[in-house]
């Protein structure tokens, strides 16, 4: 082992030890029954870590090119960890997708059940979670006494989260599975006072955001350039301008309504996006009725892709299964994917909130599963995890958002290309999830840094939309409801989400330009020889990567 591979394989471990949420998101063993210190302490610990790799990579020189590439990959990560934290962004981390609560509470759906030894980890994990939240409060109060403060709009986000998950009593749910789990009863009371510990800490929490935090709260929801900036290099892995993505993302934009419109007619000939969008969402015969039925539908339809993908890229068994779920209640409205174990024991999932639902119109699922499992984030993330002789441990625990929603939408991009869509509503759904991604890199970049909306600009019904006005997120509301088919209360959830986790959602759409760009580039080069599976499998087995690295490595 090389002294760079070393090194990565010697961080995941200080770093899993340093934060034990982290390790079980990523598989990595030995830590299930801890919790992360989301205090200030913890953090700067965290942060004096991140430097400290970052040097010794520094003083490293690479004795081969998967050395080269693994030492380029390290040195991006710290220091884009090391802009991030210089900012303070982790004293204002409150949003109701990806702050340290909801990592608190998700954890445990990810933790084996499997055992009384499996149990007893969450049994210690509950011990310790009100320990934690405390210390997560300290840090929010730190930022407080600073002027470092989240928007109000992610504080009011967060607070009711956290107040679902305790009105709820979610993690009552623990004990009833350890009750059927025919525990020792010691271990089934242990784990019912975790619980109600617990609760009470999501509750506490709740009750500090709204009395507490919130008068304090900033009124702005737009992040600003400079944390914009460090944004964009934290899930781009590059440094790009935001009015060069701004202006792109319009073009593109105009390219896929013409598309919808085409595809609309073919659905509902003479009807209106509305009209269709509404046919789609309320004809009992296109829907899927009940939620273990969605579930089942979803969980056939991720093994039919599996099936499906083996004659465009190499699937091999370890990754050969992928389960669907569904998380609990409280959850954000998207879909998301979470990797398997590093020895594959837990397998890669794919979550889809019910979100009270009953009846599920599969028009726009169809698309979703490709994007979240295979050929999407499920082949990239797990492949990564078996390239352990030419990636390093880091390299293939890691995920850099462009990279990997990048992937996932291009993915999607390819199953159009296969042909996979069975019919103009599955096609419908591929291309409202492609504007809808589009629509993000406008809004995104519009309302965070103040952009105006270009003079010109109408609705596909032709109706202006306030030309020359400021984006804000009544008007980023209206445009993407309108735009994107998607409902109300889902794209009310969306503004919430890019306004609490700025660059993020830009990250798809660029990424994918940036995948197609460099595919682009090879079947130029390569002329009657390239071959698509081959260069797949080329661009898969260099794991997750900057967007800037990507470009280089796949032009090599």
């Amino acid at each position: 082992m090389t002294p760079i591979f070393a090194l990565s394989d010697r961080a995941i471990s200080e770093m899993a030890a340093l934060n034990p949420l982290l390790a079980t998101f990523g598989g990595v063993p030995g830590h299930d029954g801890e919790m992360t210190d989301l205090s200030p302490d913890g953090e700067e610990a965290r942060a004096a870590h991140e430097r400290a790799l970052l040097a010794e990579v520094r003083a490293l020189e690479p004795t081969n090119e998967d050395d080269r590439i693994a030492k380029g990959y390290l040195e991006e990560r710290l220091e884009a960890a090391g802009m991030r934290h210089d900012l303070g962004e982790w004293m204002a981390g409150l949003n109701a997708i990806a702050a340290p609560a909801c990592d608190v509470r998700a954890v445990f759906d990810l933790m084996d059940r499997d055992g009384e030894q499996a149990w007893a980890s969450i049994a210690a994990r509950l011990r310790d979670l009100p320990a934690t939240m405390e210390g997560l409060t300290r840090t929010y109060e730190l930022g407080r006494s600073r002027g470092i403060v989240a928007a109000t709009r992610q504080v009011h986000a967060a607070a009711d989260q956290a107040a679902t998950w305790a009105t709820d009593r979610w993690f009552d749910t623990l004990v009833a599975e350890a009750e059927a789990a025919d525990l020792p009863a010691a271990m089934v009371t242990d784990i019912r006072n975790g619980a109600e510990g617990a609760n009470t800490a999501f509750d506490r929490f709740a009750q500090y955001l709204r009395g507490t935090y919130l008068p304090d709260a900033s009124p702005t929801d737009g992040c600003g350039p400079e944390r914009y900036r460090v944004a964009v290099r934290e899930f781009l892995g590059a440094d790009l301008d935001p009015q060069e993505m701004y202006d792109w993302a319009w073009s593109d934009f105009h390219a896929l309504r013409a598309d919808i419109r085409r595809t609309c007619e073919e659905i509902l000939p003479g009807g209106s996006f509305a009209e269709v969008i509404h046919l789609l969402d309320t004809d009992p015969a296109r829907a899927v009725h009940g939620v273990d039925a969605y579930q089942a539908w979803l969980q056939d339809l991720t093994d039919e892709a599996l099936a499906r993908s083996k004659a465009h890229f190499e699937i091999p068994p370890q990754i050969d299964r992928c389960e669907a779920r569904i998380p609990p209640e409280g959850s954000g409205a998207a879909a998301y994917y979470t990797g398997p174990s590093e020895d594959f024991s837990r397998p890669g999932r794919t979550w889809y909130p019910a979100l009270g639902r009953t009846m599920f119109p599969k028009w726009g699922d169809v698309t979703t599963c490709y994007h979240e499992s295979v050929p999407g984030h499920h082949l990239q993330i797990a492949y990564a995890k078996l390239q352990a002789g030419s990636l390093s441990r880091m390299q293939r625990n890691g995920f850099i958002s462009g990279h990997g929603e990048g992937w996932a939408l291009y993915a999607e991009q390819l199953c159009d290309e296969f042909g996979w869509f069975r019919n103009a509503d599955e096609r419908l759904g591929f291309l409202g999830g492609q504007i809808l991604r589009t629509v993000r890199v406008i809004i995104d970049i519009g309302m965070h840094l103040g952009y105006r909306i270009p003079d010109g600009t109408t609705l596909n019904d032709g109706t202006p939309f306030h030309p020359g006005e400021v984006w804000n997120a009544d008007l980023a509301f209206e445009f993407a409801v309108k735009e994107t088919g998607n409902t109300e209360a889902f794209m009310r959830s969306e503004i919430d989400r890019y306004l609490g986790w700025p660059g993020q959602a830009i990250s798809y759409k660029i990424g994918q330009r940036e995948w197609v760009a460099a595919r682009a580039e090879a079947m130029a080069r390569d002329g009657d020889a390239f071959d698509l599976k081959a260069w797949h499998t080329r661009a898969l087995k260099l794991g997750a990567i900057g967007l800037g690295q990507l470009r280089a490595e796949l032009a090599r």
